[in-house]
């Protein structure tokens, strides 16, 4: 199938398309791994884990030496999970009626390309990230942070140990509103900084560096109400909460629940459930590092909170972005093959060319994966 081009053969072709672009904060601002390289698309790539050290005692003199401390550490199993194409095509008769101007069209399809494939990227970090954040906060769903929700959040990551250097923190368009209309920041007075006022720059807040993007995520909250965890206690730092015979509907990784005599906000990682309802032997696994609350035996009920945007506070090593060219057999393709890197995300792709019968094909090419390494360095701000 050719081009349309009818309305664009005239002699002189005066419109020039101005490519759109939508806010990346994710990308910019995560660990990146130039180790990706040598992953194969959907081969395993591990990242060790340290365990946490428990072992800590009295120094006691002795003439004896001390007995080994052998640890053992965790993995996590990253891959490359996409290898995306966005392509684009010319014939010969097409370059030819529009003259030079096709060079334009094509700079511009090019963008259109790059900017295609950086939103892809851009929405499975802001997925990645939703599913494996430790906590969250915020009071209200469906409504912009406001500045106090931005102070919790520090404090949430502070509690998990997460490093007070390198964060970030990446908001939907809405909270950025929100922001840009507090006083405090924008006066200059109180701020000390006109950078809000003058630019509508964001900059640094509570040690994170605030960024924006179009691709925060706000998933459907899950449907289990009138739930209750088993009578078993709770410990501080427990992960899976066994599920009592309760209540109806299920949540699903990505959710956000609460306790009763609890008022920590905790991020759902994984569930079990047999059937549509709660039963004896389902249970939710909740994200590292766990419950901030220890409990007695009692049976706790369950709150799933409502539907909500995901705004996502983070150490930069919280979450891994692997990317390379998609590879190409040793004795090499078909194609003509060139790397440019687009210069707001710091991507590299690759542009091929792949002649044919009087026609060329263009595909503007990256590989990528994301994992969250750090739940515990991870959290959301809910929106």
């Amino acid at each position: 199938m050719a081009n349309t081009l009818t309305s664009l053969i005239p002699d002189f072709v005066a419109a020039l398309d101005v490519v759109s672009r939508e806010l990346n904060g994710f990308i910019p601002a995560v660990q990146r791994d130039s180790r990706a390289d040598r992953c194969a698309l959907n081969a395993t790539m591990r990242s060790f884990v340290a365990p946490a050290n428990t072992a800590a005692g009295n120094v006691t003199p002795a003439m004896a030496l001390p007995s080994a401390a052998d640890q053992t550490f965790g993995n996590k199993a990253f891959t490359i999970q996409k290898s995306r194409f966005a392509p684009f095509s010319w014939s010969g008769e097409e370059q030819n009626s529009l003259g030079a101007n096709y060079l334009t069209m094509q700079q511009d399809q090019i963008a259109q390309a790059i900017r295609a494939l950086c939103n892809e990227v851009e929405a499975d970090i802001a997925s990645y990230a939703s599913l494996g954040a430790s906590r969250a906060f915020g009071t209200t769903a469906g409504t912009a942070p406001v500045l106090a929700d931005f102070a919790q959040i520090k404090k949430v990551l502070d509690d998990n140990g997460a490093p007070q250097s390198d964060r970030h923190c990446v908001i939907d368009t809405t909270a950025g509103v929100a922001l840009r209309g507090t006083s405090n920041l924008y006066k200059v007075n109180e701020s000390g900084d006109p950078s809000l006022l003058r630019q509508g720059i964001l900059g640094n807040l509570y040690g994170m560096d605030i960024r924006e993007s179009s691709q925060i995520v706000t998933p459907t909250a899950g449907a289990m109400a009138s739930a209750t965890s088993s009578s078993a206690a709770f410990t501080l730092g427990q992960t899976v909460i066994p599920l009592a015979t309760a209540g109806t509907g299920v949540v699903a990784a990505g959710d956000i629940v609460t306790f009763a005599n609890d008022t920590n906000k905790y991020v759902v990682a994984s569930v079990a459930f047999a059937g549509a309802n709660p039963a004896s032997g389902d249970s939710i696994t909740l994200a590292a590092p766990g419950l901030r609350k220890a409990q007695s035996a009692a049976t706790r009920a369950i709150t799933v909170f409502a539907t909500s945007a995901r705004n996502t506070a983070f150490a930069r090593n919280a979450i891994l972005l692997g990317t390379r060219l998609p590879a190409k057999p040793a004795e090499g393709d078909l194609g003509m093959h060139e790397t440019v890197v687009d210069e707001r995300t710091g991507l590299a792709f690759e542009i091929s060319c792949y002649p044919g019968f009087r026609m060329v094909t263009y595909h503007v090419s990256l590989a990528w994966g994301v994992l969250v390494v750090k739940p515990e360095h991870l959290a959301l701000i809910i929106g």
